[in-house]
């Protein structure tokens, strides 16, 4: 059988080891040639190949639930479920999600981008199970990084104590998150995997039986079974923290042996009550590429299958804004040593992976673990010194108590750095950063500030470090920024909710937040070939406004055009509306953003031609809100 004839998993059933194994390198291939051409989750799939199959052997995918964790190590899940002939559109536009939805297929129990929810769904849908008086199996797939987020040990916590609540948790424990894990947790399970009955009977055991004198090549056949029911009697030792929670551990179990673990699947079905399988995996198994660099090929851009390396761009591409935060924020800690990098578990991708580097005593990881990065910080911050919490704006939504309670009420001076504001493209509407000024901004003490381009972020990081009054938070976008003169050193501080003029114009006043300006810009040299002519005003500051720039010119011009890459509902221009309103300045507003919706999986450009955010719509927007001109006088 080939993989392209597999529609539905059930179709794994009866097939051999070697078929099997067959199965499994079609996968391998599959999933690297389309990495390769569009980018994607590379090591995460390529180290569950063997379990996915393993596992599906033992289920019935009609009426059994599966639930994986965050979902970028589900590509071979979406390959033997219907989707192989379409797998080359995954991340595109109109195809395949790089996470599992719902909507996309039924196989698709439930969706996750972010990482630590799979027991907590999984325990909802076996207690839903039992409440209904069904029979299906449910198992949770979860990887060691995400073990360590609390809401992965809150539910550990609440299985262990249902016992009659029949619940499968797989752990693939391949030593990562995105980065190596850190904590005691990580520390916890790699004791059990070197862990001296382990060891001794995963590399002597077999060896020294086959030293017994006229013993041992008479025994070679039943090695394995005698080796897998010692293995058992060391459970008790090397899985007690598992056991005292109310689970019944088993393993750890070789995670690329196909055999082994149909075995063991098998045998945990039989097993009442939540029982926790414990798989060792090679992140990015099967590309020796993917093995050496664990990290850099957790995700990759389109890359050369043969040498590993990036497709090379076409044109040279100024830094990123993440690469320039990075940098800038280095330079600030080797003269400030209060300086504190705060990451959960995004080293690389903040770029707090240069901190690290180059001052490890200033950087801390507290891997998968928002809430608690941002408390931390509060602790921090209450005893003089200046963290810096470098987390994605889809992500620190994951602590929104914490930066209210604990940081905001007291006042405490923590700089949020939100990477990934905005569009951030192919990884859909878990990653989105939409909603961080919305949920920001509302908060009492909280100042809010985004660059209209890389320069003036490095300014942000100096105003940031510099502002100890109270929490600040900046936002910034995903991808390159506009390859504006950037300096070395001397950067001001920025005044704290000022703004500043770009353009001077009597019809239209354009008002926007972050790096939506450039478009604004161009929008305004659009309407100005139609005899419009556009005041544009980089607010700077979503909080506080710089009313005293904002309400002269709005009570001048009369026409308001409010501008942002974020949801529209509580954003950037209902704040200006809010002010104008509250100021009794009464003049029609068009506030461009994104509507109430979810933005799928597409390119950055994409995406924003379809919310209707390029520069010539812009432009058309503002005629046809005020001007009543035809969408058409635009090109």
């Amino acid at each position: 059988m080939h993989l392209s004839e597999i529609t539905h998993p059930n179709q794994l059933h009866g097939l051999s080891i070697r078929q099997l194994q067959q199965i499994a390198r079609q996968i391998r291939d599959k999933h690297l040639q389309t990495v390769a051409a569009t980018g994607g989750h590379l090591g995460p799939g390529l180290g569950v190949v063997e379990l996915t199959l393993g596992l599906y052997q033992t289920l019935d995918l009609d009426h059994d639930k599966v639930i994986w964790d965050v979902g970028h190590q589900a590509y071979p899940h979406k390959l033997i479920t219907g989707r192989y002939s379409c797998f080359d559109t995954l991340r595109q536009k109109d195809g395949i999600a790089g996470y599992l939805k719902r909507c996309e297929s039924k196989f698709d129990h439930f969706g996750a981008g972010h990482a630590s929810t799979s027991i907590s769904a999984a325990l909802g849908m076996a207690l839903a199970r039992d409440m209904q008086g069904d029979k299906f199996k449910v198992v949770a797939i979860i990887g060691d990084g995400a073990l360590t987020g609390g809401m992965a040990l809150e539910a550990i916590n609440h299985a262990g104590h249902m016992p009659k609540t029949n619940l499968l948790v797989v752990l693939n424990d391949n030593e990562m998150s995105i980065s190596p894990n850190v904590g005691a947790i990580p520390r916890y399970l790699n004791k059990i995997r070197l862990s001296p009955p382990v060891q001794f009977l995963t590399d002597n055991f077999e060896e020294q039986f086959k030293q017994i004198p006229f013993v041992g090549e008479s025994l070679s056949p039943e090695l394995g079974r005698i080796k897998e029911g010692m293995k058992r009697l060391a459970v008790p030792k090397v899985g007690a923290v598992f056991e005292e929670l109310g689970f019944t551990y088993i393993g750890p179990v070789d995670g690329h042996n196909l055999e082994e673990l149909i075995v063991t699947f098998q045998q945990a079905h039989q097993i009442p009550g939540p029982v926790l399988v414990h798989v060792a995996t090679v992140k990015g198994k099967g590309y020796d590429i993917a093995e050496q660099d664990k990290v850099g090929y957790h995700a990759q851009n389109p890359f050369n299958l043969t040498t590993g390396k990036a497709v090379p761009s076409n044109t040279p591409k100024p830094p990123g804004y993440s690469k320039v935060f990075a940098h800038t924020l280095v330079k600030l800690a080797e003269q400030n040593p209060k300086i504190v990098g705060i990451t959960a578990a995004m080293a690389t991708g903040t770029g707090l992976d240069k901190l690290q580097a180059k001052l490890p005593d200033q950087y801390i990881d507290v891997g998968i673990a928002e809430q608690h990065a941002v408390t931390l910080s509060a602790g921090l911050a209450s005893e003089g010194m200046r963290p810096v919490v470098a987390i994605y704006s889809t992500f620190l939504q994951r602590a929104y108590d914490q930066i209210i309670h604990d940081v905001c009420i007291q006042n405490l001076p923590v700089f949020f750095c939100l990477d990934r504001a905005g569009i951030v493209g192919a990884d859909g509407p878990t990653h989105q950063g939409m909603y961080d000024i919305a949920y920001l901004r509302c908060i009492p003490n909280m100042v809010l500030m985004a660059p209209k381009d890389e320069a003036e972020l490095q300014r942000m990081v100096v105003t940031g470090v510099h502002h100890t009054t109270g929490p600040i938070a900046m936002r910034f976008p995903r991808g390159n920024g506009y390859g504006v003169p950037l300096m070395e050193e001397g950067w001001e501080p920025l005044e704290i909710g000022k703004g500043e003029i770009l353009r001077h114009g009597d019809d239209v006043l354009m008002v926007g937040y972050g790096t939506i300006i450039h478009s604004a810009l161009q929008a305004a040299e659009i309407l100005s070939e139609h005899g419009i002519e556009a005041t544009v005003i980089n607010a700077r500051f979503a909080k506080p406004l710089d009313t005293e720039l904002i309400f002269p010119l709005a009570k001048k011009i009369g026409r308001v055009v409010t501008l942002e890459e974020g949801c529209v509902m509580g954003g950037f221009g209902s704040a200006v509306a809010e002010a104008l309103l509250d100021a009794d300045i009464v003049v029609p507003i068009k506030r461009i953003g994104v509507p109430d919706i979810l933005v799928e999986h597409a390119q950055p450009n994409e995406s924003k031609a379809e919310l209707g955010l390029t520069s010539p719509q812009i432009a058309q927007s503002v005629l046809q809100a005020f001007f009543k001109q035809e969408l058409s006088a635009v090109g």
